[in-house]
């Protein structure tokens, strides 16, 4: 693949007189490693990493701890990132349908997520967290992370990120644009744009340490993640986004060290602690299960009600520990959209309520029946 990342992102088998995507996923992949970004597979079509292997699903254990890493296998997602060029070309190579993720920590970037969802922006304190937005401003056409990333950077006298021409951007499939950065070693932490916690803005979403990001190039079964200008590097994050950042919460407390690289991350420890990641996989189906069935019916199956309840119980989950807030969210996204395809705006607006809610209600549950 040529260096400045050119393909087509309108063929989902060949490009005319150029490569098949089976050979882009391979070229990107190390394209990646080159750089420095260690890689892992995603499941084909999907933005999720590719399942674990059928031991490691019997037997839950922490990523630290996985024979499968040891071994050059792709299990625990991010945790299996690698810059090896000959696992490299072993993963794609018999699996050429793989998408690429990109671990952000390991790779030294924080990338800006910026959404483009068709939702209704929450209370005016969840807008631009810290920054109090008076009744008397007039918020109408205020519709999703571009507008809101604009605003953050309009009120600090630079420009939108989305529109910096210096460094990597690439947009996504369903309209939005993730926004790559170097950390230049900070630790930088990741967020949710909808999270009542640690969060930038509403619709824009951090992806640093403890998550990843799609390589541009990948093809999901909603399109491909296509590069936008010329830049095919990603610049130093600006310092006024730093300081925005550090202002709303993603670095670690000072008084708190950071942690090791072994073992796992916090969370990841807590996810361990309470059966293992893949019970939290077992988990997560459970809660989805009712919503995935709803699909079977075209209607009078109570869709809003049984969304609702699932949302309400991924936040008492993700509250708990027990549930990575990101994955969970994104999950329960598609399997509302995929039983009840164009009602993307309700189910955006019944998610954000209900995990909203639950993120309130931590459901610690030992034993606790779902």
């Amino acid at each position: 693949m040529p260096a400045d990342l050119r393909f087509s992102p309108s063929d989902s088998t060949r490009a005319p007189d150029g490569p098949s995507v089976a050979e882009l996923s391979l070229a990107t992949a190390r394209w990646c490693a080159r750089r420095g970004w260690p890689v892992h597979p995603l499941a084909k079509g999907r933005k999720t990493p590719a399942a674990n292997c059928p031991d490691c699903r019997r037997n839950p254990h922490p990523p630290a701890g996985c024979p499968c890493l040891q071994a050059g296998r792709w299990c625990h997602g991010f945790h299996a990132a690698t810059l090896d060029q000959d696992r490299i070309q072993q993963w794609w190579g018999a699996n050429p349908e793989f998408g690429i993720g990109v671990a952000c920590g390991l790779a030294g970037l924080v990338v800006i997520d910026v959404d483009a969802h068709p939702a209704e922006p929450p209370t005016r304190d969840r807008i631009l967290p810290g920054i109090p937005i008076a009744d008397h401003i007039d918020l109408t056409g205020l519709a999703n992370g571009f507008h809101t990333l604009a605003v953050l950077a309009a009120l600090r006298g630079q420009p939108s990120p989305a529109d910096d021409e210096g460094t990597m951007r690439v947009r996504t499939p369903s309209g939005g644009m993730h926004i790559w950065y170097r950390a230049d070693g900070r630790r930088w932490q990741s967020s949710v744009g909808s999270s009542p916690g640690r969060a930038l803005a509403w619709q824009v979403d951090i992806r640093a340490h403890g998550s990843y990001i799609i390589a541009p190039g990948t093809t999901t079964q909603h399109g491909t993640y296509t590069p936008v200008g010329e830049a095919r590097e990603p610049a130093a994050l600006p310092f006024w986004l730093a300081q925005e950042l550090e202002r709303t919460g993603h670095l670690p407390a000072s008084n708190i060290p950071a942690p090791r690289p072994v073992p796992a991350r916090a969370r990841q420890a807590v996810l361990a602690a309470g059966g293992g990641r893949e019970r939290g996989r077992d988990t997560l189906d459970a809660v989805l299960a009712p919503v995935r069935a709803c699909g079977q019916v075209a209607e009078g199956a109570g869709f809003s009600d049984v969304l609702n309840r699932a949302a309400y119980t991924l936040g008492g989950l993700v509250a708990a520990g027990r549930l990575l807030q990101d994955e969970a969210v994104q999950a329960l996204r598609d399997t509302a959209v995929a039983a009840r395809p164009g009602q993307e705006r309700r189910i955006e607006q019944i998610v954000h309520s209900g995990l909203t809610a639950g993120l309130k209600r931590p459901l610690h549950g030992r034993g606790r029946r779902l």
